[in-house]
């Protein structure tokens, strides 16, 4: 099995082009272990599809399956590109979560930015909630992914993770939610920690750091229509929040390794 190792802003996963096996979920475990496999946050198909120019399929490092991911469908837009699998630079990818629509930036042949229209972001009423032993507002946001924003300061790990595990087996999320922590910086830009359910801490979340502009809109603290510069460990996504609620998130994409697995090992 032919992989190719890509990453987002420090959210990286291992590409296949092909259909899904069986035995994806094993696989998963096994590839995305940082010490015994190649080491990701998790497996992603770019599969055919009869409603789109392409399919995705995400697999979490803990074999669950994802809906969608906004670092991994960038990277999804450079490897077919890049890769020769076409020559548009206007694709439209099917997920789990809808068909995505992604404008290529070329650079001399190869692909530097993926703008994503992500769709609508669905903010709901801010929640009180109790996450292990720490009293917190959060603001519910759907961006086909369910997230839970949270405005603080930004937490150390400890805290991040405790949280992010407390919330997974807490009643007002019983299918398990993403945190999101944001603090509001002095130039207006939004500092972003992420606990991914499924993953763990990661570098950077696309479809969270969406989520947290749109909350952050929803309570006045930026504004509609304009660029929102989230910031993450692994770096800076773009984010625009539409009057529509739409949302379009623009961020790079890379390369970082070609490599073969061998399938009866999972």
């Amino acid at each position: 099995m032919h992989f190719t190792k890509m990453q987002g802003l420090g959210n990286d996963y291992l590409y296949f082009r092909g259909e899904v096996p069986e035995n994806v979920k094993n696989l998963s475990v096994r590839l995305s272990d940082r010490h015994f496999g190649a080491g990701s946050d998790g497996l992603i198909y770019i599969t055919d599809s009869e409603i789109a120019d392409f399919g995705m399929r995400i697999f979490n490092a803990d074999g669950s399956e994802a809906k969608m991911c906004g670092n991994g469908i960038r990277c999804v837009g450079k490897y077919v590109y890049d890769k020769g699998y076409t020559d548009k630079k206007v694709l439209t990818i099917e997920t789990l979560s809808g068909i995505k629509t992604l404008h290529l930036d070329v650079v001399e042949g190869k692909v530097k930015t993926v703008s994503v229209e992500m769709g609508e972001a669905k903010c709901e009423k801010e929640e009180y909630v109790t996450l292990a032993d720490q009293h917190y507002r959060l603001i519910p946001v759907s961006t086909g992914n369910p997230h839970a924003v949270i405005f603080t300061d930004t937490p150390d790990d400890a805290l991040l993770t405790k949280a992010g595990k407390a919330a997974q087996v807490h009643p007002l999320f019983p299918d398990g939610i993403n945190i999101e922590f944001v603090t509001m910086l002095m130039d207006g830009t939004l500092r972003m920690r992420v606990w991914e359910r499924g993953s763990g801490i990661t570098l950077a979340c696309g479809t969270g750091a969406c989520a947290s502009a749109a909350a952050a809109v929803s309570k006045g603290l930026c504004s509609h229509d304009e660029w929102i510069a989230v910031v993450l460990d692994g770096g800076i996504l773009s984010i625009m929040v539409r009057s529509d609620g739409t949302v379009l998130m623009k961020g790079p994409a890379e390369f970082v390794f070609e490599g073969d697995a061998e399938d009866e090992c999972c």
